[in-house]
């Protein structure tokens, strides 16, 4: 009896592989949280040498530590049933403790360092105890348990860089969170249960698509955000008009080429891949990629629309240009996981970059932005050229298929 209420959790092959209302509405949490990772990286603004390098490094850390509770959430409803009421209230209970991680995220790496942190450590933890507990006599129950187990082993990390000395907290998080990736990555491994690769998982791979695309959906609602704020907030000129101008333009453009046919298909190529597990772990890194490229990027409209013919500093040039090169490049790595290639057009638009950054260094903001909204143009011209009245093809991935090795991985 106990096995069967605990197999009521898991999505049966009928279920909807739509993202329902709650997860749009979990969403929210992280609308807020990626403007906040905008806002720390804003802050940079003024910064160079080391102090830009060691900022950069405690905002990425911060935003790795969001996505990571984003991604176990959204491989739980992609795992099981998002309708029943037990995982309902995880979604929700993991909701406002992203939403406590976004309200102390502009000050998490100094004096709201134990917040972030003890909110961080409990998801971790108790989330994977609840699913255990509601999977009861499953065995299933064995996989939220290593998750456990696990972020146990990692909580004193975090807690004793939110409770040390300062100089302690970044090296501590970056240890605790590298352990967090890894054991992820390698299935949360322990001596008497082994390991639970996600990549062998079976689940809702549409669903787990859907929620990557919207994800990324949100990061480009939010540099429009970041557009008309700036925009709106400051005095009214023909300068700043124009780079409002540009910037929404790149953003159009990051769209166009994020769905041109990669984009577009990856539910269908999740759909009907062999191991779906496999192929969305993939996909989740390149996401991560994709999604930390278009937050850079929105800094860059704000310096850019702030001071479109200020004098260039080395910090505007890893946000106006770094931002769509880390694009491009999570894109190439989208195709190569839906079809097995990758365009010319992306490589030429970062080769393109980097070949005219050096030039740019000495050139204002708007001029720069000109350049990467030119460059973006190119691809998402070369692309439309090369697929003009083809059909679209059939996806094709390499890393989804399923091979001997795979039959008696864990359902």
């Amino acid at each position: 009896m106990a096995s069967e209420r605990g197999a009521a959790l898991l999505r049966p092959p009928t279920s909807s592989g739509r993202a329902t209302f709650l997860e749009l509405f979990f969403d929210l949490a992280f609308v807020v949280a990626l403007t906040r990772v905008s806002q720390r990286f804003a802050d940079l603004n003024d910064d160079t040498g080391w102090a830009l390098v060691e900022g950069f490094g405690r905002t990425l850390l911060l935003f790795l530590a969001l996505w990571l509770i984003w991604s176990h959430t959204t491989w739980i409803t992609s795992r099981y049933e998002p309708e029943q009421p037990v995982i309902q209230a995880v979604v929700v209970g993991t909701m406002f403790a992203g939403l406590v991680m976004a309200v102390t995220l502009p000050r998490a790496m100094e004096e709201r360092a134990l917040p972030f942190a003890a909110t961080y450590v409990l998801v971790m933890v108790v989330r994977p105890l609840v699913l255990a507990a509601a999977l009861r006599g499953h065995p299933r129950r064995l996989v939220p348990f290593r998750f456990a187990v696990w972020a146990a082993t990692t909580a004193p990390l975090w807690l004793g860089g939110a409770l040390g000395p300062d100089r302690l907290r970044l090296p501590l998080w970056a240890a605790a969170l590298a352990v967090d990736y890894l054991v992820w990555g390698l299935g949360w491994p322990l001596p008497w249960l082994g390991a639970s690769k996600v990549s062998r998982w079976r689940i809702a791979g549409v669903h787990l698509a859907d929620r990557h695309q919207q994800m990324f959906l949100i990061a480009l609602g939010e540099s429009i955000l970041v557009i008309g704020t700036v925009f709106s907030g400051t005095n009214y000129s023909a300068e700043r008009a124009a780079a409002f101008g540009v910037a929404f333009a790149t953003s159009a453009l990051l769209w166009r080429i994020y769905f041109h046919r990669a984009g577009l298909l990856l539910p269908e190529a999740l759909g009907r891949a062999g191991m779906p597990g496999r192929l969305g772990t993939a996909s989740g890194r390149t996401h991560l990629l994709l999604v930390f490229s278009v937050l850079v990027t929105s800094v860059g409209y704000e310096l850019v629309i702030d001071h479109p013919f200020g004098p260039p500093r080395p910090s505007w040039l890893l946000f106006v240009v770094g931002g769509p090169v880390l694009f491009l490049v999570g894109r190439m790595r989208l195709e190569y996981e839906i079809f097995g290639r990758v365009s010319r057009s992306r490589m030429i638009g970062v080769v393109a970059l980097l070949l005219i950054t050096p030039a740019l260094a000495h050139r204002a903001p708007m001029v720069g932005l000109s350049v990467v909204a030119a460059v973006l143009s190119l691809v998402a011209l070369l692309d439309a050229l090369r697929s003009r009245g083809r059909p679209l093809e059939v996806p094709a991935s390499p890393i989804g298929r399923e091979t001997s090795g795979d039959r008696d991985s864990e359902a």
